[in-house]
């Protein structure tokens, strides 16, 4: 079990090339919290995930998988990340899917960009409904608070019942270029292999194929969330989501095999386990 941890130090979360993070305090459950965290990415970043086995998927998980679906069709790709805390929006059947998708207009019409082109997330207590406009009316203060170093401050804003913001770092060498992974999370008690209560969103500027980054994402989470367990329970919004916006300006990974693959999922994979171990 994890003991004695510690909130992360600003300083040792280092930015990822291609990825920008702004919170805000919109009162979606309680007043002066940050409870809003918009991720805006790159044009070019590719972004895979995996979800929660468990069969009553909360609205955000339906949409990010269609959305998903479509990227690896025709889609130009995923440009934002918009996660709340507070409310979990689940078991809300077509009106919390409704008020998902309405986050996602807005904050696409914010962007410039195409509402599947963005991933919605909630965490917090199911069963409610979903204050969409409280959250739609916070995404100017949040878009208005990116920047590349805000790391620590998204972790705060994802939190739920967790004592402490969870986050890691790694810069590792590939092809002579710099690369670097860094990644938040959120989640404590109700913790079982497939995820419980979790989310987790890990970034790298690493070059690779598509393809590789789904399988380094399941394999990853494989290795690390899915083999904790604690009380039996699972989750509705489970979600696990890697992003590789492909700035490093290395020679593209194209085996998770070759030596530049492996350095890759080491520092992956070290990342994640950090915070897997302390969602707990």
């Amino acid at each position: 079990m994890a003991v004695n941890l510690q909130a992360p130090n600003p300083a040792d979360l280092k930015p990822v090339p291609g990825v920008q993070l702004g919170t805000a305090r919109a009162g979606v459950r309680k007043a002066n919290r940050r409870d809003v965290l918009v991720v805006t990415l790159a044009e070019g970043s590719q972004v895979a995930g995996v979800f929660t086995r468990n069969r009553f998927c909360a609205a955000p998980v339906q949409l990010c998988r269609q959305h998903l679906a479509i990227e690896r069709g025709t889609a130009p790709g995923i440009r934002a990340l918009l996660v709340n805390t507070g409310n979990a929006n689940a078991g809300t059947g077509e009106d919390g899917l409704a008020r998902a998708r309405s986050t996602c207009v807005a904050l696409a019409a914010h962007l410039g960009v195409k509402p599947d082109q963005v991933l919605p997330f909630s965490t917090g207590v199911i069963m409610e409904t979903l204050p969409n406009d409280r959250i739609e009316a916070g995404l100017p203060a949040a878009l208005a608070d990116r920047d590349a170093d805000h790391w620590a401050q998204a972790a705060e804003a994802i939190m739920t019942t967790d004592t402490l913001p969870k986050a890691a770092s790694v810069q590792v060498q590939i092809g002579g270029k710099t690369v670097t992974v860094t990644g938040i999370g959120k989640g404590a008690g109700m913790i079982r292999p497939n995820m419980a209560t979790m989310l987790g969103f890990i970034a790298t500027d690493a070059v690779l194929a598509p393809q590789l980054l789904e399988t380094l994402t399941r394999e990853t989470a494989d290795h690390s969330f899915n083999r904790i367990t604690i009380d039996g329970d699972t989750s509705t919004n489970d979600s696990f989501v890697l992003i590789a916006t492909q700035q490093a300006g290395h020679v593209p990974i194209t085996q998770l095999a070759s030596g530049d693959g492996a350095v890759l999922r080491e520092a992956v994979e070290g990342v994640v386990g950090r915070l897997a171990s302390q969602g707990f």
